[in-house]
């Protein structure tokens, strides 16, 4: 029995190195494109707006998601780090919900190796 290649090359193999030069490239015509926005003001203020728009309605479809069974929080939560792209607020709630997840999940960790170590 063999088994698939895994879909992701390894950053340690060339064309891991490749997909990696490639984004990074991405990334810095990306900041050189934001760079240009900021210097036009109505063009700015137009982008800024629609990542509100975007932004705000994934988190209101991930909110109206929530009761139902699937990935309600995971939608909101990527609604919010939409939002942090532009807004400071989002980023400092996306960090917050970052470090409550980490604690939540030191807790958890914690908690399965008392029960592991009671038995």
């Amino acid at each position: 029995m063999t088994t698939a290649p895994h879909p992701l090359p390894g950053r340690d193999t060339p064309a891991g190195r490749e997909a990696e030069r490639r984004g990074q490239r991405l990334r810095r015509r990306l900041r050189q494109l934001r760079a240009r926005m900021r210097r036009h003001p109505v063009l700015h203020v137009s982008y800024r707006i629609l990542v509100a728009v975007i932004g705000g309605a994934i988190v209101v479809g991930g909110l109206i998601l929530v009761p139902l069974p699937g990935p309600g929080w995971l939608v909101v939560f990527i609604g919010i780090a939409v939002l942090g792209t532009e807004f400071e607020w989002a980023r400092r709630l996306g960090r917050w919900g970052r470090r409550q997840l980490d604690r939540a999940l030191a807790w958890w960790r914690q908690r399965r190796a008392r029960r592991a170590a009671g038995r």
